[in-house]
């Protein structure tokens, strides 16, 4: 028998991993909220990977609590997700993945772009993807990781915060408002050069968002995280006095 893989956290991105782990004759041990993590790791120990498939907003606190003996076989699944936000925990090198699929509640998976995957067990998570005939690569090295996650970031934050203000899809977003898209996009890339401490190719992640937006035409911007996120960027904003102004006008427009 392989080794079992532990979940943390079964949304419905969680259930996908679990499935292509079972598929692939994985074990797969949920922990649940109601869970100790302590308790679980005392059963299993040593197991092939654990993925933290949790929302955004219990990373930290999920982070915080994990036991020692799970953090160098932790993989990261979360959007918004930088080198700071598992650096802070202690983990120096974790597996992550830039999930590019989406799963909603009795719907199939959906496949924006094929999914990168970075770390000590990659090969694992693409295997288990890759057996539900969800694309995903690997990637060699932490600068090309970075990337992907603030690539990742642009299509978020950027179809989220405009969609706040016109509404529609990603498609209809660049067709028919280039010039916000840009702006937001600006302000996005803002955000990010300060949240990294690296001076990142706009122009280049532009690029690749809008490749994005061209695999999945279709997609809604306007998600129910969205006025979240456009709150959590201009704390940042305001925590480290950037100006952001697309931001903060579509931020005025809702008062």
């Amino acid at each position: 028998m392989k080794d079992p893989v532990v979940i943390i956290g079964i949304g419905e991105i969680g259930a996908v991993f679990a499935r292509g782990f079972l598929r692939t004759g994985h074990p797969v041990y949920p922990v649940t909220r109601d869970m100790d993590m302590q308790t679980q790791c005392s059963h299993i120990p040593e197991p092939a990977v654990v993925i933290a498939a949790v929302g955004e907003t219990d990373l930290h606190p999920t982070l915080a609590n994990l036991p020692d003996a799970w953090k160098p076989r932790v993989a990261l699944i979360q959007n918004e997700l930088l080198p700071a936000d598992w650096q802070r925990h202690g983990l120096a090198n974790p597996t992550v993945i830039s999930v590019w699929f989406e799963k909603k509640k009795g719907q199939d998976v959906k496949i924006v772009v094929p999914s990168p995957v970075y770390g000590e067990h990659a090969e694992l998570l693409t295997g288990s993807l890759n057996a539900l005939d969800i694309p995903a690569y690997l990637v060699h090295d932490q600068e090309q990781l970075l990337f992907e996650l603030v690539r990742k970031n642009y299509y978020i934050l950027t179809s989220n915060i405009a969609g706040l203000k016109v509404g529609g899809n990603v498609s209809g977003l660049w067709a028919n408002h280039e010039p916000l898209v840009r702006a937001v996009a600006s302000d996005i890339h803002t955000l990010q050069e300060h949240l990294t401490g690296q001076k990142l190719d706009h122009e280049e992640l532009l690029q690749a968002m809008l490749t994005a937006f061209e695999g999945d035409p279709q997609h809604q911007c306007m998600g129910r995280s969205a006025p979240a996120r456009l709150q959590r960027a201009l704390q940042i904003a305001d925590g480290a006095g950037l100006e952001v102004p697309a931001l903060r006008e579509i931020a005025a427009s809702r008062q």
